[in-house]
This record gives C-alpha cells, structure tokens and sequence, in this order.
C-alpha cells in the first residue's frame, strides 16, 4: 500500500526530467548513418582541423611540412597555401628557416583557392589542405574557410602561424580557430640570449607596424625575463632619438 502510494506520488514529477537518453539515440542514430557511404549522398565524411602555432624560430613551417608530407605518404592528396605577402624565401613555396620547402599556392585571400584550384579538382582531388603564415589572412576568411573544409567537405585542414605579434597581441585570426580545432599545439624555440625556453618574438628594430616581414635581421625569440628587458630598452632607445631629432630640429 506505502509503496503503491509513493509510486503515485513520484510518477508525475518524473514526465518532467529530460530525456537525455533520447538524445543520444538520436545522436547515435544519426552518427551511424551518416557514416554510411551513399551513392546518391553528396555529404562528405566530417574533416579536422590541426592548429600549430608559436613564436617566430619555434619550427611551425617546419612541423606543417612535416606533417604534410606525413600525410602525402600515406596515399592523400594535398595542397599547400600561404599568404601572398610572405615572399623571404619563395614567392611560390613554404620555407621553414632551415632550408626545407614545398611547391604552395601563394594567395591573397583564402576565398579564392577552390577558383584557382577548380572546383571539381578540390572537391574530388583533394584530401588534406597545409596554410602557412596563417596570420596574414585577415577578417572571416581564415576563419570560414577552415571551418568549411572541415564541417562540409571532408578536408584535413592544418593551420601554422604566429599566435601573437612583437607586442604579444593577438595576431591576425589564428586564434578564432581554436574552438572549432581538433588539436592545438603551442610551440615554443631557444631564447637567442639565455638558452632557455622563448615563447615570444622580440623585434630587434624602431618599426612599429604590426605587419612587417623579416627574418633573423628583424626578429629574435626570446624568454619572458628579455622580451621584458628588451622592450624596456626599445623603448628607451626610441624616446632618446626623438629627443635628439627634436633638439636638432628645434622643435
């Protein structure tokens, strides 16, 4: 009787707790025929997206071409982009600063890729997709287009570029890409004074302009204690010549 009475009490509160297990079946019902191949299907299995990033000198060009090479061994097909402002090495290739290179298409802006690669090609010829300097492509394009290879056309996308600029902002969109990345990985190099672990990028000359191409004649990694020590003496040699060019000028 006690029991019965209490199987009355509870039943109603119980229509009012969520259906998880619903949820799932659903989800595991989809999953499982989407993965499926259909011949009258166009979707495409889901891609990834790999994003490496780091300071200048930590080996981002060289784990991409790595890793692209990696894949080109394993029967894929890829292609490798990078941005058309990066012209230190090759206007048409990616160049890590030991020497290594691959054939890319210098582009832009991302958009344009599918056009210049054609479209039938991309869609059918194409399995994995390296961008290099990914810093440099501004706005949504990075962004988009990464997350379209990935979620709609089946496409491996791996991503290199600079996290942060000399003044450790942000730098370009790399970082958009981190919630819809399947892997991050931050690397870091040498710190050119000390020997110890550089997370950062100091730049060595009075140039202020966030966008400035260079290589070891313009950039240095460093660890936290010298960007700290190295910046305080920019800043210093800086304000000592605009007191000098203001004395001579009479201003």
């Amino acid at each position: 009787m006690f029991a019965a009475s209490m199987r009355a009490l509870i039943s109603p509160f119980s229509l009012h707790l969520p259906k998880t297990s619903l949820f799932s079946t659903a989800l595991r019902a989809h999953s499982s025929s989407a993965s499926k191949p259909s011949c009258s299907s166009s979707v495409s299995y889901p891609g990834e997206i790999y994003v490496v990033v780091g300071p200048m000198f930590s080996g981002k060009t060289t784990t991409l071409l790595r890793r692209i090479l990696a894949e080109k061994e394993t029967g894929k097909r890829i292609a490798v982009i990078k941005s058309d402002k990066d012209t230190r090495y090759c206007a048409h290739s990616i160049a890590s600063h030991d020497g290594e290179k691959l054939p890319c298409w210098s582009l832009p802006d991302l958009s344009r890729f599918k056009e210049r690669f054609g479209y039938d090609a991309y869609k059918n010829q194409l399995d994995v997709i390296g961008i290099d300097e990914a810093q440099f492509f501004i706005g949504d394009d990075l962004y988009e287009f990464c997350r379209e290879a990935a979620d709609e056309e089946g496409k491996t996308v791996i991503v290199a570029g600079l996290d942060g600029d000399y003044l450790r902002r942000r730098f370009g969109t790399v970082l958009d890409l981190i919630p819809i990345a399947d892997s991050v990985t931050k690397l870091a190099s040498r710190c050119e004074l000390c020997g110890k672990r550089a997370s950062f990028t100091l730049r060595k000359t009075e140039e202020r302009a966030t966008e400035l191409i260079g290589g070891a004649d313009v950039y240095t990694p460093v660890c936290r204690s010298h960007y700290v020590s190295g910046q305080g003496v920019l800043e210093s040699s800086r304000a000592f010549w605009i007191r000098l060019y203001k004395r001579y000028a009479g201003l």
